[in-house]
Formats: structure tokens, C-alpha cells, sequence
């Protein structure tokens, strides 16, 4: 990896998670700008790269909604912001046409392009043309298809290696019915414990509210299974630093994904956090 600064420009399809890509380089301590006006690359740069006496990592994020005849011009300001001193690094993020679709029913959001009156694919499909140029010339390219936001963020830390030697662990909760988590190195099953679900009082709350851990922590059932998988984990988690890994997923499931494996997931981050790992995440898939 260059000594140089790094200079992230971040473009893709609208919906396919370039706000989460820029949020997670914010996280890292980059100086970061959304929609950014692409002919003001080299200026932003000369303006943040002198604030500081060490120039500070800096990432934009370019897309669509750019004049179309800007974009073009992309490679040569890429260039310019090379001579300033910084290492220039264009990640393009795409997902399929039917997840982009999905995403914005979910959201609700509207597509930068359908003030044209067109319909949500053709915006897709014209956003795909205006910004093919881009593509081809990314550094990397990430499809997001299949990725939830923990795996987006990650994609994000290794391609770019801006990885440390650490290893980032993500305790994540699902529901056996949906499903085990495909991206997990550890999985444990919890449908032996005792289920709040089977208390009318607790069935609508989950393994975030006080109630339900007061549940949990009541069966020695429980507090045995959780002092044996964390002694597990315990032992086994740090033989898995490398040079080649760099997170590890632990999935804890149940019957409904709402009460004890997401308390199981929160009560294992807690102990992953106090025995010295620092870069710890949960997911709660039925619930997130």
C-alpha cells in the first residue's frame, strides 16, 4: 500500500450502499464529503489535504447526480489529486437490478434520476449507463447483492486494506427458520433454553429489553451456557488472527431470532469487549 494518503472517491448505483461505505471511512478518521461536485476534486483536496501539518485520509463520494459531462472528466482530476501529493482510489459499488428495486420499496426513498418522469428500472438502467465509464475505471469493485451492512463495512476495510492486525469479531442472532447465516465461522443453537417467547408478558419485547435478560438470567441453564460458550470462544477465537483473516462471525440462533439469541449475541459482545477486543459489532438479522 502506497505511503501516500489515501483519497477514497466512492461512486456506484444509487441504493447499493455508498452512504454506508462513506460511514464506515468516517469511522476510520477519514475527512469525509457526500456528493460532492466532481470538479471540485482537486480544489477540496488543496483545501483539507493543507488544514493539518500530516494530510488527513479524505473520502468523497461522486455519483449521478453529477453533470453527466463531469463525470468524463473524472481520470484527469483523479490524476490532479495525484500530483497533490495523495493516493487517488475509485471503489465502484453495483448490486443486481432487483435488490436496487427491493431497497427502495423498503426505504421508500426516491431514485436521483426519476425527476426525468421515468419509471425505477429505467432510472437504474440509465443511472448503469451514465455511470459505466466509472465502473471501468474503479480500483475496486464491490457487488453488494448479498450483503448485509456488516459485510459491506468489512468489504469496505479489506479491499481498501485499511485492515490492522486485529481481528473484528460480529455476534449475530437469527431465527433457525430462516435460516443459518451463510458468512458464519461459529454457530451455536440456543432453542434449548428456556424461551420467553412462552410468556405474554415478554413475547413482544426481545433480548434488548430489561425483562427479558432478567428471564434469562434467572435460569442456570442459561448462565451455564453462556459461561461455556464464552470459554470456548475464549480459547478458540484468538487462534484465529492471520494474515489472511481479518473478522470472524459468531451466529447464535433460536427459535424466533427475538429473545435469547440476540441476548446470547449482546451478552457475548459485552464479554468479547471487556476481555480486550476492540473492534466488536452485533447484528440482530430478525430484528435490524
Amino acid at each position: 500500500m502506497s505511503e501516500r494518503p489515501l483519497m477514497v472517491v466512492v461512486s456506484g448505483l444509487s441504493g447499493s450502499g455508498k452512504s454506508v461505505a462513506l460511514k464506515t471511512l468516517e469511522d476510520l478518521d477519514y475527512y469525509c464529503t457526500d456528493n460532492l461536485p466532481a470538479d471540485l476534486l482537486p480544489a477540496f483536496v488543496r483545501s483539507v489535504g493543507g488544514l493539518q501539518e500530516t494530510p488527513p485520509k479524505l473520502a468523497v463520494s461522486i455519483d449521478v447526480r453529477n453533470r453527466h459531462q463531469d463525470l468524463a472528466q473524472i481520470p484527469q482530476w483523479l490524476s490532479a489529486v495525484g500530483e497533490l501529493g495523495f493516493d487517488p482510489r475509485l471503489v465502484f459499488f453495483d448490486a443486481d437490478d432487483a435488490v436496487l428495486i427491493k431497497r427502495y420499496a423498503d426505504t421508500r426513498r426516491r431514485h436521483p434520476l426519476s425527476h426525468f418522469g421515468l419509471a425505477l428500472a429505467d432510472a437504474i438502467a440509465l443511472e448503469r449507463q451514465v455511470l459505466k465509464p466509472l465502473r471501468s475505471l474503479a480500483d475496486v469493485n464491490i457487488d453488494t447483492t448479498d450483503l448485509n451492512v456488516h459485510q459491506l463495512r468489512r468489504r469496505v476495510i479489506t479491499e481498501l486494506g485499511l485492515a490492522d492486525s486485529s481481528l473484528s469479531l460480529l455476534f449475530e442472532s437469527f431465527a433457525y427458520r430462516r435460516g443459518v447465516p451463510a458468512d458464519a465461522d461459529f454457530v451455536f443453537d440456543a432453542r434449548g433454553l428456556p424461551n420467553p417467547h412462552w410468556d405474554p408478558r415478554l413475547r413482544p419485547l426481545s433480548g434488548r429489553d430489561s425483562e427479558v435478560a432478567e428471564y434469562l438470567d434467572g435460569s442456570h441453564d442459561f448462565a451455564d451456557y453462556l459461561s461455556q460458550v464464552s470459554g470456548f470462544l475464549d480459547n478458540w477465537l484468538p487462534r484465529m488472527r492471520s494474515g489472511t483473516r481479518s473478522y470472524v462471525t459468531v451466529a447464535i440462533g433460536c427459535s424466533g431470532g427475538r429473545h435469547r439469541s440476540v441476548y446470547l449475541a449482546e451478552k457475548l459482545a459485552a464479554h468479547a469487549r471487556d476481555n480486550g477486543w476492540d473492534d466488536v459489532a452485533t447484528y440482530h438479522r430478525e430484528l435490524d
